[in-house]
């Protein structure tokens, strides 16, 4: 049974939304990713949980990374608890101009609402959470602004979508630097002494050294040829938004893949499939992997 510090709470969710580590102490109260924004009210009812934050107020958000699954109920939090929000330092300049391609939000057909920041975290800050010390670490690869929080004295890694127990965030093969710099990144975290991972995706993990040999081989996998790593970005990123629409029309699914830039980007440098062809690849393969099924014209996210 996991058995982390008393300031130090780990919200698990669902995967359309990211996991949330609580920290709190008798100073303030920290929360390290805040969920998808259709979900915000469920992220609220689950802080004002006893066990949580209960009636205690929210002082500042930490962000590890801004896609829409991260930092999705920043804006809802941030009108209820008035309180900070502050995302990793080479996130800053887009979210201040809601640059909606680089936040893969029109790219990838994702949602969130805006909301407005008011600090940053450079690489090598510290910062006190639940009554313990934590490191800010540049993560790079997944999102290149990205950033994990290492506590030394509990050997506790807050690791966003840098590392999974299973595997890691989806990975762009455009600029090709994002695979090495996912490479670099798990090499960094090889380095730390760590008892637990808190990750974005799944449940707290103590095999590290198991997942970071799963992790460095799915990198491999993915370098020996592009094509890999731009089918399983189209999959991922049409994934995510099938987990978030429920169902989408069989009917609509070439025209729309055309539409959305990850896919039509994707497709046209490294796949050239067709769109009538895509969308029947892409609909075999999530049918096969378990996380969608056609049902009466609709492919319906989930399994049979």
């Amino acid at each position: 049974m996991t058995s982390l510090p008393a300031g130090v709470r780990f919200i698990e969710r669902d995967w359309l939304n990211a996991n949330s580590i609580l920290l709190t102490d008798d100073e303030q109260n920290i929360l390290i990713d805040t969920g998808f924004f259709a979900c915000a009210d469920a992220t609220l009812r689950l802080l004002a949980q006893p066990q949580n934050l209960g009636d205690k107020p929210l002082h500042r958000i930490i962000n590890t990374h801004c896609h829409c699954d991260h930092m999705g109920g920043n804006a809802a939090l941030k009108s209820l608890y008035q309180c900070e929000i502050t995302v990793p330092q080479d996130e800053a300049d887009i979210v201040r101009r809601w640059d909606r391609m680089a936040l893969w939000l029109d790219f990838a057909n994702h949602r969130a609402e805006p909301f407005v920041l008011d600090s940053v975290i450079a690489p090598g800050q510290r910062f006190i959470g639940g009554a313990l010390e934590w490191h800010a670490i540049s993560a790079p690869g997944h999102d290149m602004g990205a950033m994990v929080f290492y506590c030394e004295q509990e050997k506790l890694l807050i690791s966003g979508d840098a590392l999974w127990e299973h595997s890691f965030g989806l990975v762009l093969p455009d600029p090709p630097q994002c695979l090495a710099a996912a490479r670099a990144t798990l090499e960094c975290i090889a380095q730390l002494d760590i008892r637990y991972v808190l990750p974005g995706h799944g449940k707290v993990f103590s095999n590290v050294s198991q997942a970071l040999d799963l992790a460095f081989g799915r990198v491999e996998y993915f370098a020996q040829d592009p094509v890999r790593l731009a089918s399983h970005a189209i999959k991922a990123m049409f994934g995510f938004t099938l987990l978030d629409r429920g169902r989408m029309p069989l009917v609509t699914l070439p025209e729309y893949l055309q539409r959305v830039p990850s896919s039509a980007q994707l497709n046209a440098k490294y796949l050239h499939l067709p769109p009538d062809e895509l969308a029947h690849w892409l609909v075999s393969h999530m049918e096969k992997a378990g996380v969608a099924l056609r049902e009466n014209g609709w492919l319906i996210s989930g399994s049979p």
